[in-house]
């Protein structure tokens, strides 16, 4: 697997995530990466809260007026100072894993540890993965793997600041979901779609919520997100931020990725588990932001037992595709001046379905949309549909008119199949976005990539969405080469070129006539 940018997964703090990478991927052998990616990310986990207990730990144990009678081995020493620090049983410390890593027996006890872990922190219930003795894991390269996660170093605060296991976290994250392709892909959001939601939308205070959250990477992907909002809602109180946190994933096993991937970087949330459609976690809320990439064009969602539902204001969503009652489970949730920006596949834009349609016009005349943007191709790891963006908005600063901006021809390839957006490639589009929603002259249309249409406009063509319609083409470099001159070179050229293939065809014949199949 070719290296991978790593502005595409956060800046390399230590430069050394590729090469643990590469090293815990050469010990994955022959298990199933899908399988593999709980075995690493777990023991990451537990080697960050670790950590983090050890360093509280000789603290307490020091000798000063700040540690004067605090006991290192009450487990409330550690479970009052947040969300960031848990409770580590002496059996499940990293310096007893690492001591019995060449041990036969380490798979039970890792998974003893996890349950250790679980026990004594009700916020890690069912979380942790606890399959580590299972027969196909070897337990040689499990020890060898431990002794990799062993050099990860967080004790000290530099790294601490510097998010260094987060960081890890991360990018091992990204590197699985390209190494499951279609299947991991489902559970992680590009870094780059993310950054780009995160700056056209700049949640930095209020309610976030996303329904489909994944691995959670809408959360914590952004580094100026998690800046921003280093605490939330759940923390009894203690909240060190404006910013409260909501998700819900329905699959179980990348509910608890979220769960982990949260702890990890010290963010809080309520992260329930549940489908959104069917078992809404989270039913009376109301955000003030909510991104989202739900899956694309789900066509067995269960919508033929929601025909009544509340949340289908603007038409009852068809049963063989969910693009749309994801659009209005969105708007369902939306405070009264939210805004929303989330993944679509490019058909929600322009889809000729009759009830698709309708509900699309309803949103347009409602004036709830607020801009389209068109992405290139080849961004995701899940799939290769052409995907787009759709920004929602109650209380609109721009009333009476939709931004439109076509930003296929952006991006740069990463590898042989997936593109990125360089931070450029956002920052031109979140700035075109956030000139437009002033309404100062900082904004112009700029053929071939925006244009600010009038509803008036869009309802000429049928309500259909799609940015390339509206923004036009991108204006030709002047050719100042006068005609007849072009002709001349165009015509010299050709010549020369039908001498050349003169030439071949009679080296060709030459050779054939030689071996005998020539006349």
């Amino acid at each position: 697997m070719a290296n991978k940018d790593p502005g595409e997964q956060g800046e390399a703090i230590n430069g050394y995530e590729a090469e643990l990478w590469k090293m815990a991927d050469a010990l994955r052998g022959s298990m199933d990466a899908a399988e593999y990616k709980h075995v690493v990310l777990g023991l990451i986990f537990l080697k960050y809260i670790s950590d983090a207990f050890e360093e509280r730990h000789a603290f307490l144990s020091q000798e000063s007026e700040l540690a004067e009678g605090a006991d290192p081995e009450q487990p409330d020493e550690y479970r009052a100072e947040g969300i960031d620090l848990f409770w580590v049983p002496p059996e499940a410390r990293w310096a007893n894993i690492r001591n019995m890593a060449r041990q036969p027996t380490i798979g039970q006890i890792i998974d003893s540890a996890m349950d250790a872990v679980e026990r004594e922190n009700l916020a890690l219930t069912d979380v942790l993965p606890k399959n580590y003795a299972r027969p196909a894991l070897d337990n040689q390269r499990l020890g060898q793997l431990i002794d990799m996660i062993s050099n990860i170093r967080v004790g000290d605060a530099e790294a601490r600041s510097r998010d260094v296991l987060g960081q890890t976290y991360e990018y091992f994250l990204a590197e699985f979901a390209s190494a499951e392709g279609k299947k991991g892909g489902e559970f992680y959001t590009p870094r780059s779609i993310v950054r780009l939601l995160v700056m056209m939308l700049q949640p930095y205070k209020g309610r976030v919520y996303d329904p489909c959250c994944g691995s959670a990477g809408m959360f914590v992907q952004s580094r100026e997100f998690i800046e921003a909002h280093a605490s939330g809602n759940g923390n009894g109180g203690r909240a060190r931020g404006d910013i409260s946190i909501y998700g819900q994933e329905s699959n179980h096993t990348t509910w608890r990725l979220a769960k982990m991937n949260l702890a990890i970087r010290g963010i809080d949330g309520q992260i329930a588990h549940g489908d959104s459609f069917h078992n809404d976690r989270h039913p009376d809320l109301r955000a003030d932001y909510i991104l989202a990439n739900p899956p694309f064009n789900v066509s067995d969602w269960g919508g033929e037992r929601l025909r009544e539902d509340v949340r289908w204001q603007f038409g009852v969503p068809p049963r063989g595709n969910a693009n749309f009652a994801w659009v209005q489970h969105i708007l369902h949730h939306l405070a009264p001046r939210g805004v929303a920006g989330f993944v679509l596949a490019n058909g929600s834009m322009s889809s000729g379905q009759k009830v698709e349609s309708e509900i699309r016009r309803k949103l347009v005349e409602a004036d709830l949309v607020d801009c389209m943007v068109a992405l290139p191709g080849q961004l995701f790891y899940s799939t290769q549909i052409p995907a787009c963006l759709w920004f929602l908005a109650r209380g609109r600063k721009r009333r009476g008119e939709i931004l439109f901006i076509d930003a296929r021809q952006m991006g740069e390839m990463r590898d042989r199949t997936h593109r990125r957006l360089t931070k450029d490639d956002t920052k031109r589009i979140a700035d075109t976005y956030h000139a437009w929603r002033k309404g100062t002259d900082d904004y112009a249309d700029e053929p071939g990539f925006s244009k600010s249409a009038p509803l008036e406009e869009v309802k000429k063509h049928d309500h259909v969405l799609t940015p390339g319609r509206y923004v036009g083409m991108a204006p030709q470099e002047e050719d100042s080469e006068p005609f007849a001159e072009k002709m001349t070179r165009l015509v010299t050229e050709l010549q020369a070129q039908r001498s050349e293939a003169d030439q071949l065809d009679a080296t060709i014949a030459a050779n054939l006539k030689e071996l005998g199949y020539g006349r």
